[in-house]
């Protein structure tokens, strides 16, 4: 298992290289650069005064060296202006020359300004990763266990009315994307025109004027369940239709194998069987999928955080391809690289703990 492991994160940090080189080259190709210097500049700039601005601070540079600087491996730029004035990548002009470090990179700690919040990449995105993480996690406490007991119940009994109305749940809430499903849950509960909230006003069976609030702005500092319980319900209603299905499947490949089958003839219960011997096989499949929630869960609340102006993970992605933030935008999906190989790697762990016919050679 140790050897396992450690091959698995040779071939991680590989992949994190290639995977970030890739997404570096596309965020610094001409196009982007000449975009970022009129953003800072001037939109009427001109071709010579956007090479002016872009060539002191290094953007010209090769390719693969601006990728070192970046990462941290090769020395940041230095300028030197027509008065004497010393800038560069890892210092500024009133840094004491014994102080000025010569690499000061994702290495090192650091993740560059964000030009766009005029703030320290890395703390950007700490606050906000932490906000979404926050979010994911109450989606997580809801998705996984209703999911799995919907698969579950679908699947003990193939082919009944049971069975047949919760796959039609299933298909029906994975089929709703989440713009759709948010917009619906406003207009229902948090409308005071439309919808219950008014009835529920009128009857006095709420204190204000809607069920739920449509904005999560204040969730991020003062979660409550009348802000934070329709994006959690719209994320999660969208995402336990695949967990679902697949428990279903799983299930009922399993209550079909030829040990359930001798376990009845003996005469054990129908609850024993499911849960003592049915339940751990069928959750083997889906445990993979539920792993695979989590970086979706990271990069696809982009839709939720928007509709909801919860300012967390995908939000901040949002900002940063919008306004072109290249230092904001590295950050963000160097992180969801390193969320998305880190969960595959406790999927395969945890794949082979819950299948003991599962062997590393």
């Amino acid at each position: 298992m140790g050897l396992f492991i450690l091959r698995r994160l040779g071939v991680m940090i590989l992949t994190a290289i290639c995977l970030t080189f890739i997404v570096f080259f596309l965020t610094n190709l001409y196009p982007n650069l000449e975009k970022l210097a009129k953003t800072q500049g001037n939109f009427r700039m001109s071709e010579e005064e956007v090479q002016s601005w872009l060539e002191p601070r290094g953007y010209t540079d090769p390719m693969l060296i601006k990728y070192g600087r970046w990462l941290g491996v090769a020395p940041g730029w230095v300028n030197v202006a027509a008065d004497g004035t010393v800038t560069g990548k890892c210092f500024t002009e009133d840094t004491p020359v014994e102080e000025r470090p010569t690499f000061c990179g994702v290495l090192q700690g650091n993740w560059g300004t964000s030009l766009v919040f005029q703030d320290d990449v890395g703390s950007l995105v700490a606050t906000r990763l932490a906000a979404t993480g926050k979010l994911m996690g109450f989606v997580l406490l809801l998705m996984v266990p209703l999911s799995l007991l919907v698969g579950v119940l679908a699947g003990m009994r193939e082919g009944s009315g049971l069975d047949r109305s919760l796959s039609t749940f299933s298909i029906a809430t994975t089929a709703t994307p989440e713009y759709v499903s948010g917009v619906v849950f406003i207009a229902l509960l948090a409308s005071s025109k439309f919808g219950i909230s008014p009835i529920l006003a009128e009857w006095g069976w709420i204190d204000g004027r809607t069920l739920f609030s449509g904005s999560a702005t204040q969730a991020i500092d003062n979660a409550t369940f009348a802000n934070f319980t329709l994006p959690v319900l719209t994320i999660a209603l969208y995402g336990m239709g695949y967990i679902a299905r697949m428990t279903r499947a799983s299930m009922t490949e399993v209550m079909t194998a030829q040990y359930i089958r001798t376990a009845r003839l003996k005469g054990v219960s129908f609850g024993n069987i499911v849960m003592k011997h049915a339940l751990r096989n069928a959750l083997i499949a889906p445990f993979t999928v539920i792993m695979l929630q989590i970086p979706w869960l990271l990069n696809g609340v982009v839709i939720v955080e928007t509709l909801f102006n919860y300012k967390g993970f995908g939000w901040l992605l949002v900002q940063a391809a919008g306004n072109n933030d290249i230092e904001l935008l590295l950050a963000v999906s160097v992180v969801s690289v390193v969320v998305v190989l880190i969960t595959q790697l406790i999927s395969d762990i945890g794949y082979v703990f819950l299948n003991p016919r599962i062997r590393i050679s």
